[in-house]
């Protein structure tokens, strides 16, 4: 009886410890942003009915904590300016934040390309160098996810702009940041909550997604369970889908075999090479998965220093060839170039066997094509292409966050009410194999994180997915250019938002373009028009409407601000194609008069459809307004895309 009294006395003590405090969110810390101009709420927890009061700058407001220990005030509005202190003083504890700023405030949201960094960015040490800007502040949510909205985001901190601490800001934010205080010069904070790899479904909310026809039937099956059986969830389901196309299970294959160049792989299935695995037929799966190449070689190609390149590898390897190891690379974004050991070639067969273990977002070799090659003095053999596969391992990744909701409940939810301005949204390259049911996810994230801030229709600025080598084109059909469209219908259905278009400053070869200084620029530019009423052009061309003159197509786009360009010297335009009642396209003849298009193809002789930039990698798409900014990609025609039928299944994730 006596130690049953003691046990319920420690943990009396231990409660009484953790309600004896008032607490705030950890979105509240020393150097914060708080927006201006508009009501400002605070909030937090403390013992069931303890008197709290807040105080800041000239405001004082009193409160008294709920049942639950749930209290929250909302301060009057306030200029721009600071630094100021904000002090909650509870029962037993005062909390003050110093060094608060008052100005603008940006949610930054997304996957990979919101989560780049400065340092990641191109021009990286010379931007850090000179970053010094204590009115620029950045607070970065760390990655978590959860089957149930939680309370607050894990522990973090805002920081102040400088050379030690921006380049693990977002890029895009901390540009579009960088932009807004040159011109308005005001405080800017960024809040980033932007996690790789994730997909649209997992940032809405479960009340989102039972609003709508599209989804309530698909969130009604998701459970509430505890995250590690999520995990195994999700495990299973790769380990089926992979057994069925390779006719083995993970993990019971003894991947050091495949090392032997004697092994016979004849029966393993293919796939392209450098491509990320995503795009591909493994799909999306966190594991080891080994690659084998033959490659035969005559005498004349034995020769010493020959080197074999392997681009990049997300996210490590141990490279073979011949059955020995030539390498190993711990790090994603790093090509790989490994000099071959004396002797090791050999005339007639060769065998490289590559190790791959994707821990989270992409995996597999990626970049150009001209990347992945093997160098034999002056020879130079090709490796891009197909290779053989063997899935051996399927890992429970910190990157489980793509079932619905999870990254929402975590990283959004707890941030709400918070002041903001608006949000950035870079995403989308998840989706693009649902691309169609993407029409319907976007439009419905924006209205459900409007709904939940309750700040009625906030800006909302997203990224177009910018160029990359994907498969597909007008007549394969091709889910990147669905995407592209998806976003694009969205800047109809939902009201202010805006779309920046990067097909001219992406990367073909690469899925991360370095170039986040435009994308924040691009961003700025919409919010200064039209946030903050400045008169700036600010977009792209965007197809308005068709004429037909006999085998000519005439064009004409809204948003040319001071005319149409392009910098092709003798004003040939790219990226164009046009296709008759066969519905085959073809490469066509444009080019600009009188600010419309003018387009035509010698193999269509009564066009009815035309498509611009209808490709993954549009980069040789070459129209522009005057101001420098990129016309839309687009089409004319509805005819049926290849992603029309794929959804969002939960049966797809057990």
């Amino acid at each position: 009886m006596k130690s049953r009294i003691l046990i319920v006395l420690v943990l009396m003590f231990f409660a009484n410890l953790f309600y004896a405090k008032v607490i705030l969110p950890q979105i509240f810390s020393e150097n914060m942003v708080l927006q201006r101009d508009i009501p400002l709420t605070v909030w937090g927890w403390a013992d069931p009915g303890e008197k709290i009061e807040v105080k800041f700058n000239q405001q004082l407001l009193k409160v008294k904590a709920d049942k639950k220990g749930n209290w929250k005030v909302v301060l009057a509005k306030e200029l721009a300016g600071g630094p100021f202190e904000l002090k909650v003083i509870g029962k037993k504890n005062v909390i003050q934040i110093k060094n608060v700023l008052v100005g603008e405030v940006w949610l930054c949201s997304g996957q990979s390309n919101m989560e780049w960094t400065v340092r990641q960015s191109m021009n990286a040490q010379e931007v850090i160098q000179n970053a010094d800007n204590p009115m620029i502040r950045h607070i970065k949510v760390d990655r978590t996810i959860s089957s149930i909205p939680v309370k607050d985001i894990t522990e973090t901190e805002w920081q102040v702009c400088e050379s030690s601490t921006v380049g693990s800001f977002t890029g895009v934010g901390y540009f579009f940041a960088k932009v807004l205080y040159e011109k308005l010069k005001v405080p800017v904070g960024i809040i980033n909550s932007s996690w790789g790899g994730s997909n649209i479904e997992t940032w809405i909310s479960k009340e989102g997604f039972e609003g709508s026809e599209e989804f309530k039937n698909m969130i009604a099956q998701m459970p509430v369970i505890d995250m590690d059986a999520m995990m195994q969830m999700r495990i299973a389901g790769s380990l089926n889908r992979i057994e069925a196309l390779q006719g083995s299970r993970p993990g019971s294959l003894n991947g050091e075999q495949f090392i032997q160049p004697y092994f016979n792989d004849s029966k393993w299935p293919e796939i392209m090479q450098p491509l990320l695995w995503e795009a591909q037929e493994i799909g999306d799966l966190d594991g080891v998965v080994w690659l084998r190449k033959t490659i035969h070689l005559d005498q004349v190609d034995i020769v010493s220093g020959a080197i074999l390149e392997l681009s990049k590898i997300d996210d490590t390897d141990v490279t073979y060839l011949n059955g020995v190891q030539i390498g190993n690379t711990n790090q994603y974004d790093l090509k790989r170039r490994y000099l071959l050991p004396e002797g090791l070639l050999k005339v007639g067969n060769n065998v490289i066997t590559i190790k791959i273990t994707d821990t989270g977002g992409g995996g597999g070799i990626y970049g150009a094509d001209e990347e992945v090659r093997l160098t034999l003095g002056e020879k130079i053999i090709p490796l891009n292409g197909k290779w053989k596969y063997q899935v051996t391992d399927i890992i429970k990744s910190a990157n489980q966050n793509s079932l619905p909701s999870l990254c929402y409940n975590a990283m959004i939810h707890p941030l709400v009410p918070y002041g903001i301005r608006g949000a950035l949204w870079y995403q989308g390259e998840s989706n693009a194999g649902r691309a169609y049911q993407y029409r319907t996810a976007f439009p419905l994230m924006i209205s459900d994180w409007r709904q939940k801030w309750a700040l009625g229709d906030f800006p909302f600025y997203f990224v177009q997915l910018a160029t990359f080598k994907t498969g597909g084109d007008s007549n394969e059909g091709c889910g990147w250019a669905e995407l592209r469209e998806a976003q694009t219908l969205t800047l109809g259905k939902v009201p202010n938002t805006g779309m920046c278009v990067t097909t001219d400053i992406g990367d073909p070869n690469d899925i991360h373009p370095v170039n986040k200084q435009d994308v924040g620029k691009r961003l700025a530019f919409m919010a200064l028009n039209d946030v903050y009423e400045m008169p700036v052009i600010s977009r792209g061309p965007s197809f308005k409407s068709i004429k037909k003159e006999g085998k000519k197509l005439v064009l004409s786009f809204e948003d040319i601000g001071s005319g149409l360009y392009t910098p092709d010297k003798y004003g040939y335009l790219k990226g164009f194609e046009l296709a008759g009642a066969d519905r085959k396209f073809y490469f066509a003849r444009a080019y600009i008069q009188k600010n419309q298009v003018i387009v035509e193809a010698d193999q269509v002789d009564a066009p009815v459809a035309v498509r611009f930039g209808w490709i993954g990698d549009a980069s040789e798409c070459n129209l522009f307004n005057k101001e420098g900014f990129p016309a839309v990609p687009f089409r004319s025609d509805d005819w049926p895309g290849v992603t029309l039928n794929e959804k969002y299944k939960m049966e797809k994730l057990q």
